[in-house]
This record gives structure tokens, sequence and C-alpha cells, in this order.
């Protein structure tokens, strides 16, 4: 079987596999905002607890914006957000996702990344896959994975919903796009200054990817420094985890947008979060017994299985254009 006919095979239960996810994450919408303003996850406060600022990082340094607010009311601003950009993303660039999933069947890989959403929930299975493998070596050297001690799993749930986008400005926006700018860009105008930062490699005449990738290794180190040393810190265990993520935000940032990028780390933590918290308040347990339930399992699965065809047909897809290149020289 030729590599061709061999992607186009991965691509039948990816597509379904793809529309699974993309079904559980517009229905995890709703379900966050039951957790905020229907669910008693809050216990002693609801959504009209005030807080008095948001926490939030200018290049990699965290700090409290004094601008106090409601739990709902910020929760609803990200939110709507976040279902702005969802919707950007499902409609393009190119195509909308049920197109794109269509020609994957017929054409194999090659248009993956004619929609955002696509290759969002491609990158993010990857992600959650190398996450998986990095979580298990670890644990083989009794290197745990510990989060933030949390004192109202409310506020922990605004935590988790918030972080994507305030995460997002300072390190992909702020430490990856604004240097680009300053490093590629020939023409200085406030119009091009705002498409580079919202999708700096269409909007970029980039010739030297080596700038590129070291800039994005070197910010990916950063955030996953600052998930152990700032604010309310992770356990060490965290630092390779967060550092590969930050190289495949960063790289889907400079690739496809601020959109995606967005996106996958509100897919690590709103949309996997919203169905525990959920579980959690109809079954009146705890999060760490809600995080290893049936449906976070399958969940999990799911999500592994994605991400391992993903990698396997990206592999693939590698060794095929290195043949093609290689034959060229030859001849």
């Amino acid at each position: 079987m030729n590599t061709s006919k061999l992607t186009r095979l991965f691509a039948i239960p990816y597509s379904a596999i793809v529309s699974v996810i993309f079904g559980l994450m517009v229905v995890s919408f709703p379900i966050g905002a039951y957790v905020v303003f229907n669910s008693s996850v809050g216990k002693e406060i609801n959504f009209q607890y005030p807080l008095d600022g948001l926490d939030v990082f200018i290049a990699g340094v965290g700090f409290k914006l004094p601008v106090p607010f409601e739990i709902g009311d910020g929760f609803i601003l990200a939110w709507c957000v976040y279902v702005i950009l969802f919707s950007i993303s499902f409609s393009g660039p190119q195509r909308n996702l049920i197109r794109s999933l269509s020609l994957l069947m017929i054409n194999g890989w090659k248009n993956i990344r004619d929609n955002n959403l696509l290759s969002m929930i491609t990158w993010f299975t990857i992600l959650i896959t190398f996450s998986v493998i990095i979580d298990f070596i670890q644990q083989l050297f009794g290197i745990n994975i510990e989060p933030p001690q949390a004192n109202n799993r409310l506020i922990q749930f605004f935590q988790v919903t918030s972080s994507p986008l305030t995460e997002e400005m300072g390190f992909r926006l702020l430490l990856i796009g604004l240097p680009l700018y300053a490093i590629f860009s020939r023409e200085f105008s406030l119009k091009r200054f705002f498409k580079v930062l919202w999708q700096p490699s269409k909007n970029l005449e980039v010739r030297n990817y080596k700038k590129v990738i070291t800039l994005i290794l070197a910010v990916a180190i950063f955030f996953g420094a600052a998930h152990i040393i700032s604010g309310s810190p992770w356990s060490f265990g965290k630092f390779a985890q967060a550092t590969v993520a930050g190289v495949i935000i960063g790289w889907v940032y400079f690739r496809q947008g601020l959109a995606p990028a967005i996106l996958i780390h509100w897919a690590t933590n709103y949309f996997i979060f919203s169905y525990v918290f959920f579980i959690s308040d109809i079954t009146q347990s705890s999060i760490a017994n809600e995080s290893s339930n049936s449906f976070s399992t399958t969940l999990e699965v799911l999500l592994l299985i994605s991400g391992t065809i993903a990698l396997a047909s990206g592999a693939i897809n590698y060794i095929k254009s290195k043949k093609i290149r290689l034959s060229g020289v030859i001849e």
C-alpha cells in the first residue's frame, strides 16, 4: 500500500473522531455556562461573587489588573470571545469545517490547514498525546504533576476559563508576534501591524525560519518555567508538559494565527474542565475522582487515538515529501 492510500485510509476514522470532538466542544459551551450560573460547585459563593482584579501576564510577568468585577461578568466576557473565535475558525480561512473534513477523506492530509478549527483540533490532540507520554515517562522516575491548590472550585473554573486569553496575549502575541514584526516586517503601518499580530506567517515574508523556531522555543521554555515559578505554581513536573504545549501553540500561532492558538489553550482548559466540573457537580464528588471517570477516560482515549493518527500521518507525509525531494536532487 503506497503512502497516499495509507494516509487516506487514516483520514476516514480520523474525520469521524474529529466530528465527535467537535460536537463535544460545541456542547461544552452551555455545559460551562451551567457550571458557573446553575451548579453548586462554588458552594458558599456563586457567580455574583466579586473579585478584586484579573490575573494577567505581560511578557511572562504575572500581575493583577485592579479592575473589580463579578465572576459571572468575567466569565461571560471570556465565553463570548471564545464563541466568536470558534465561529471564525469554523468558517475558514479557506473552507468551513464540514467541507474540509469531506476533502480530508478524499484527498488525504494536504488540505488540513484550509480550516482553522480542523487544524486546531489536530494540534490539540497531538498536544494531549505528548502530554500523556510526558506524564507517563515522568511517573516512571517518580515525578508527578500536581496542580495548584484551589480554595474554591468556582474561582478555579473561572481561572481555567480566563487563562487561555491572558496567557496567549502575554506569551504568544507579545513575546512572539511583536518580535516577528520587528524582525521581518518591511512595511510599517498600523494596519499591517495588527495583521501580523493576528496571523504572522501570512503577513510576513519569512526567509530565515531558524530565527522563528529559536524564538518559539525560547518563549516555550519561558512558558514552561512560568507554570512552576509564578502565581499559584504547579509542581516541577509541569515544566516539560507546559514547554511542549508552548512549542505547539507557538508554532500554530505563527503558521495559523492567534485564533487557533487561543482555541488550543481553550481546549486544554475550558473544554476539558467544563465536563469535569459538570460531572463533579452532578455526582457531588471531588475533581480528582471525576478526572478519571468513564466519560473522562473515554474522552482521553478519543484524543489519544486522534493524536496518534495525526502524528502517524504527519510522519508518513514527511517521509514522502523527503523522498520526493531526494529523487528530484538525484535526477
